[in-house]
């Protein structure tokens, strides 16, 4: 159903990024890996969970770009929401240590609260933002990488709540304040009005430029069928894999570095906290920000090529960096930057190369590779870590991330069906 929202596009981009601050809860996995360690689990149980939570996270937001038409915006995002705390509520109360609780509770039911709330700030942002369309959905993507920062800053250096509380009471304070800013969030969460064409009201520029006859772009089934659609989802796939397999050893592959560079313990846990919790997590909100305006004037294939190629060359840098502080910082930086940019290009290349009227529908489906590259890169970097060769995994990576940029280079658009 298409209406007006209180205070109108400000409201949709308020409520987008209270949504994806508790959506982003995902990236903080890696303030609890350390204790999970103590209890006893493996680097590659860790990652596990971290990828089972990415991969229902891509997988529940097919069924959720399905549902959003029937079940409209804000209903699909109070149902993420409620998903999403109550597997965290669940963790803290079933045994926080149990490797089966977490991939069940965080990893399957938290995945899936992310996947259902996911897509809709992205869908409702297009629409309000017709001419804006990368500012938009980086905006709108924004606090899924800022709220990294905040949640493992609340559980560590700031909140002190696993060292005075635990991890199962984190957990359920964590669940509790998913679902109510989940809900707040969802207020907002509706489509504008449109005119009797069909075209949106909600941007001066868009409403005043309507005289052309509208163009349908392409159905899920019709996408999957172009080459294209694969060409950008492989290239999803390695950036994705890439960042994530990043976060997953942002504080392990460095503290190891940087011990042997002869700082004790304690000095490397500080410094690749901070890496993770400051400079990855700060740097992973502003890309998805600036890449996105980027994209408004260079073009999303132009951009994400680009990006693409960047963080190749961050990725095969950080293994030389992990080891320095200052240097660990500024590949912190870069990674988080070119990983956060792939949230604001790859929806907005969607709605260009298949159409911005499908985009909820067609996303998900692109997103897979998210999901994809989240059982990739993680589950890489755990098995290489057990094995001792954690700059063997960043170095694969690195040289996927560069595949990547040749095949979005020859990504073409598919000719729109006229209605």
């Amino acid at each position: 159903m298409s209406k007006t929202t209180a205070f109108g596009r400000g409201g949709v981009v308020l409520g987008a990024i209270l949504i994806q601050l508790c959506l982003g809860a995902i990236y903080a996995w890696s303030v609890f890996t350390p204790l999970l360690s103590e209890a006893g689990w493996s680097k590659l149980q860790t990652q596990l969970v971290f990828s089972l939570g990415l991969g229902f996270f891509a997988l529940s937001m097919v069924w959720a770009g399905k549902r959003l038409a029937v079940w409209g915006p804000r209903r699909l995002t109070m149902a993420g929401g409620l998903v999403l705390g109550a597997g965290y509520v669940l963790a803290g109360l079933l045994g926080a240590a149990n490797f089966w609780v977490l991939a069940v509770c965080i990893g399957v039911i938290g995945g899936t609260g992310i996947g259902l709330g996911y897509v809709v700030p992205i869908a409702v942002g297009i629409r309000w933002f017709p001419d804006r369309k990368g500012m938009i959905t980086g905006l709108a993507v924004a606090g899924f990488g800022f709220g990294a920062m905040g949640w493992i800053k609340l559980a560590g250096s700031w909140g002190h709540l696993l060292d005075t509380l635990g991890l199962s009471a984190t957990f359920m304070i964590y669940g509790a304040l998913f679902a109510g800013l989940v809900l707040l969030g969802s207020v907002w969460m509706v489509f504008p009005e449109e005119d009797s064409a069909g075209r949106t009201t909600a941007s001066p520029a868009a409403a005043g430029a309507g005289k052309e006859p509208k163009k349908a772009g392409l159905a899920s089934g019709e996408m999957i069928r172009t080459l294209p659609f694969y060409l950008i989802f492989l290239t999803f796939v390695f950036g994705a894999g890439a960042g994530l397999m990043s976060i997953g050893l942002m504080k392990l592959y460095p503290m190891e570095a940087l011990q042997r560079a002869g700082l004790s313990a304690v000095e490397a846990s500080g410094v690749a906290g901070t890496a993770m919790a400051v400079f990855f997590s700060l740097a992973n909100g502003l890309g998805r920000i600036i890449w996105g305006v980027v994209s408004d004037r260079l073009g999303r294939k132009r951009s994400i090529v680009l990006m693409m190629s960047l963080q190749g060359a961050a990725v095969f840098a950080f293994i030389v960096m992990a080891g320095t502080p200052a240097l660990l910082y500024l590949g912190a930086t870069l990674i988080g930057f070119n990983f956060g940019g792939n949230f604001a290009l790859f929806p907005t290349l969607t709605a260009d190369l298949f159409g911005a009227d499908r985009v909820g529908e067609n996303y998900p489906f692109v997103f897979l590779a998210y999901g994809a590259g989240g059982i990739l890169g993680p589950v890489l970097g755990g098995l290489l870590g057990d094995m001792g060769n954690f700059p063997l995994a960043f170095g694969i990576c690195g040289g996927l991330c560069w595949l990547g940029a040749a095949l979005a280079a020859a990504a073409r658009k598919p000719e729109p069906r006229a209605l």
